[in-house]
C-alpha cells in the first residue's frame, strides 16, 4: 500500500512509510547518521527535504523506490495539446513485442520518407524544449512506429538514417518521461535508442543516447552507475575528439554536465568538479551557447550546472550568489525554467519566500506543465503552505492547486 494523494510531502511520505515498515524516528534516523531531532523536523516539515542524495539514503533504508518518496510519477492532465492517449499509449509502444524481435511477414504500406520522419523528429524535439510535454508524450507513439517502420521497411543508408531517427526519438521519449517521472520507461527508451543506433557505428548519436542512459540512472537514484557511465562514454568519445564538430563538442560536453549532477547526488564533490571543468572547456571551445543536437549546450549551461550541483551538494552560498545573476534568456524554455526552479531553491532556503514565491510563479507562467510535474516546485508549494502560521495567501493556495498539491 502507498500513499494515494500527492497531497504529502517528502517528509510526510516518509513518516507514512517509516510507520508501515514499524521504525521508531530513533532507528530509521540512525540507520542514515542522523538523529531522531532532525528526522522529527522533516516529517513535521520543518526542515526542507529536497536533496536527493538523502533522500535517496531515507528510500534505500525504508525498502522502497525514489519515486515512492518523491511522489512519482504524477498523472498528466489531458489537454488540447495531449489528446487523451497519453503515457499509458507510450508505455503500450515501448513494450510491444514487434519492436524487439520483428517475425517479417509480407511488406507493410510504405512509411513517410527519411526527410518527412526527420521533420517530425526535429519539430518534436523543439516542442520537448519549448516545455510542452503534453503535446509531446500524445505524439511519441506515433512517431516512434512510423521511424520504426521506416527501419523495417527501406535499407542501405536510408535505413541508416531510419536508425538514427529512431534513436533520437527513443532518446526523446527517454528525456520526456524521465520528466514525467515514469522512470521505468524512460530506461527502456534510452535502451531501445542505444540499441537502434549500435549498427550505424555513429559516435555522434551514440554519445547522445549515453545521455539518455545516464537521465534514466538518475531518475532511479543509481547516481554511482551514472558517473561510470560518464566516464565510459567519455573515453568511448574521446577517440573522436582530435577535431570535434561542434555537434560532438557539444554532446561531449552535455555528458559532463549530466554526469555533475549524478556525482554530486552521489556526494562526491572532486568528481563533480572535475566534471565540471571538462564541461567547461568544451563550452570553452565551443565559444557560444549553442543548441546542437538539442543539447542547449554552450557556458551559460555550464554555470546552471554549477549553481545546480552546489544545491545538490548543500552549498547553498553559491546557489544564492551565483543562481539569479545567470542570463538565461538566450536558452530554450526546459532550460530556464530548470534553473528557476533551482533559483526558487536557494530563495528558499535563505528564507526569502516573497522572492522564492515570485521566481516559481513566473516559471509556472512559462512552462506550466514542466513546473507541474517537477518534484522540487511541488516540494516547495506544499512546504510554504504547511509553514504558514495563518491562513495562507490566495495566490499561494492558488499555485498549490494548480500544481496539485492541496485539494
Amino acid at each position: 500500500m502507498r500513499p494515494t494523494t500527492n497531497t504529502l510531502t517528502i517528509g510526510e511520505r516518509v513518516a507514512w512509510y517509516r510507520r508501515r515498515r514499524g521504525l521508531s524516528q530513533e532507528v530509521l534516523a540512525g540507520l542514515i547518521g542522523r538523529t531522531a531531532d532532525w528526522l522529527g523536523k522533516i516529517e513535521n516539515n520543518r526542515i526542507e527535504l529536497d536533496r536527493l542524495s538523502v533522500i535517496k539514503s531515507l528510500a534505500e533504508v525504508l525498502d522502497v523506490s525514489l519515486g515512492d518518496l518523491l511522489g512519482e510519477p504524477s498523472l498528466l492532465a489531458w489537454t488540447g495539446d495531449s489528446g487523451t492517449e497519453t503515457v499509458p499509449a507510450v508505455r503500450a509502444t515501448l513494450m510491444s513485442y514487434r519492436a524487439i524481435a520483428p517475425l517479417g511477414g509480407p511488406a507493410k504500406a510504405q512509411p513517410p520518407t527519411v526527410t518527412a520522419l526527420r521533420e517530425e523528429v526535429t519539430a518534436l524535439w523543439a516542442a520537448y524544449q519549448d516545455a510542452r510535454f503534453g503535446f509531446v508524450t500524445g505524439r511519441l507513439p506515433e512517431l516512434l512506429q512510423h521511424t520504426q517502420a521506416a527501419v523495417d521497411y527501406h535499407d542501405g543508408e536510408d535505413q541508416d538514417q531510419g536508425r538514427r531517427l529512431l534513436g533520437l526519438t527513443y532518446q526523446l521519449a527517454a528525456t520526456q518521461l524521465t520528466k514525467l517521472g515514469e522512470s521505468d520507461l524512460a530506461w527502456i527508451a534510452a535502451d531501445r535508442g542505444l540499441a537502434a543506433v549500435h549498427p550505424t557505428g555513429d559516435p555522434l548519436l551514440t554519445g547522445s543516447l549515453f545521455r539518455s542512459v545516464g537521465h534514466a540512472l538518475h531518475a532511479i537514484g543509481r547516481y554511482t552507475e551514472a558517473v561510470r557511465l560518464t566516464e565510459q562514454a567519455a573515453d568511448y568519445l574521446e577517440p573522436h575528439m582530435r577535431r570535434p564538430t561542434p555537434a560532438l563538442l557539444s554532446v561531449y560536453g552535455t555528458l559532463f554536465l549530466s554526469g555533475s549532477m549524478a556525482a554530486a547526488r552521489a556526494n562526491d564533490a572532486t568528481t563533480t568538479r572535475t566534471f565540471l571543468t571538462a564541461a567547461g572547456h568544451a563550452a570553452g571551445k565551443l565559444g557560444i551557447d549553442a543548441n546542437h543536437l538539442w543539447t542547449a549546450f554552450g557556458p551559460t549551461n555550464v554555470d546552471i550546472h554549477r549553481v545546480a550541483t552546489a544545491a545538490e551538494l548543500g552549498d547553498l552560498q553559491v546557489a544564492v550568489d551565483l543562481g539569479p545573476r545567470i542570463d538565461t534568456s538566450g536558452l530554450p524554455v526546459e532550460r530556464r525554467v530548470r534553473h528557476a526552479l533551482e533559483v526558487a531553491r536557494a530563495y528558499s532556503w535563505w528564507n526569502r519566500l516573497e522572492d522564492a514565491q515570485a521566481v516559481l510563479l513566473e516559471a509556472e507562467r512559462a512552462a506550466p506543465e514542466q513546473v507541474r510535474h517537477h518534484y522540487l516546485s511541488r516540494q516547495l508549494a506544499l512546504t510554504w503552505v504547511r509553514r504558514q502560521r495563518g491562513k495562507p495567501s490566495a495566490q499561494l493556495v492558488g499555485l498549490a492547486r494548480r500544481l496539485r498539491v492541496l485539494d
